[in-house]
């Protein structure tokens, strides 16, 4: 059995970043690791019920052997034995993010020897991590210009705290190969959306006013989603922004005692830094798209300045994956280059 790879779970961002693409490069890779210090920079460390459900998913996958796995569990030893396709459904239990879980495993399942199904209860819009609708018009088309089949449902959402949402996705495996995504090309429609979920009509239609009059939309291009039988109070503000080469969704997200403008000034000073850097991908995305290039050998794009999460994948990725340089370059005030290739 080979030595463990010891991996700083405070490294970076500090976070669930580091569990998740730990585990992720440990089931394709095949190498073990031990994670110590998890979450430690976070004001409850250790392992919540969310990252709980990314190892039992990441065990799954890979035919693993795993130990402390348990909340509040602040080190974690992970053993992959063998990649599978898998057809695999697990609940949350919690509000917690359904995308994070997704991200951790459907990398890893490029690589499997058949095609996967992940069927997942929990949170589907949440604060501090993506929207079920970044993944499938964002996400999953980088998954599929890397070669694979990627479909994604979204059969219930859900919203933080009651969380209940149901997710499914499907992965076909396919030759990966790298690409790059260096334009962003010109726009081709702005749209905005709006779930509202036992809450009064009037915070939607304040909401997606705010952003009409921000971008000049046409009152077809915004609309409300009322979720059926939704388990809680649930509102996010979405701006999908469709480009010649490349699709950015932003998503921002009603809280308590927070007002619906606020909600919506915040998606569009996002969008509006967005479009004003004339990069193909967001502030949010630019960590996942690094792994998948990763995972594909090569790749190079533009985005925004860099974030905490993504320079830690920068450190983190060559720790499984040696052969690997990734270079960094700043182009100009606020956009970034990063690109991958082989030593």
């Amino acid at each position: 059995m080979s030595e463990l790879l010891t991996i700083d779970g405070s490294m970076g961002e500090g976070g669930g970043q580091v569990l998740r693409t730990s585990l992720a490069l440990s089931l394709v890779t095949g190498r073990g690791f031990r994670l110590e210090k998890i979450r430690a920079r976070r004001c409850k460390p250790g392992l919540r019920a969310q990252h709980l459900t990314c190892v039992k998913a990441a065990t799954r996958v890979g035919a693993a052997e795993a130990s402390g796995v348990a909340l509040g569990s602040t080190e974690l030893e992970f053993r992959p034995q063998a990649l599978l396709a898998v057809d695999l459904e697990l609940d949350l239990g919690t509000a917690g993010s359904t995308a994070l879980v997704a991200q951790t495993v459907l990398p890893a399942l490029l690589r499997a020897p058949g095609p996967s199904r992940v069927r997942l209860r929990g949170g589907t819009h949440n604060p501090l991590a993506p929207s079920f609708e970044f993944l499938k018009r964002v996400y999953l088309p980088w998954i599929e210009r890397l070669g694979a089949s990627p479909e994604a449902t979204l059969e219930r959402p859900g919203f933080f705290p009651k969380g209940g949402g149901r997710v499914d996705y499907r992965l076909t495996p396919g030759r990966l190969r790298p690409f790059e995504l260096r334009a962003r090309g010109s726009i081709r429609e702005i749209r905005a959306e709006a779930y509202l979920a036992n809450l009064p009509d009037s915070v939607a239609e304040r909401e997606l006013a705010l952003v009409r009059e921000a971008f000049r939309l046409p009152a077809s291009a915004c609309r409300v989603i009322r979720p059926r039988r939704p388990r809680g109070p649930g509102n996010a503000v979405l701006i999908t922004i469709e480009s010649e080469h490349a699709t950015e969704v932003i998503t921002a997200y009603g809280m308590k005692a927070t007002r619906a403008e606020a909600v919506a000034r915040q998606a569009i000073e996002e969008a509006e830094r967005y479009l004003a850097a004339d990069v193909p991908v967001g502030e949010h995305g630019a960590d996942q798209l690094l792994l998948l290039c990763a995972l594909a050998g090569g790749g190079a794009f533009e985005t925004l300045t860099l974030s905490e999460h993504t320079t830690t994948q920068c450190e983190l990725i060559p720790r499984f994956l040696p052969d690997l340089a990734i270079e960094r370059r700043e182009l100009s005030a606020g956009r970034w280059e990063l690109s991958i290739r082989r030593h």
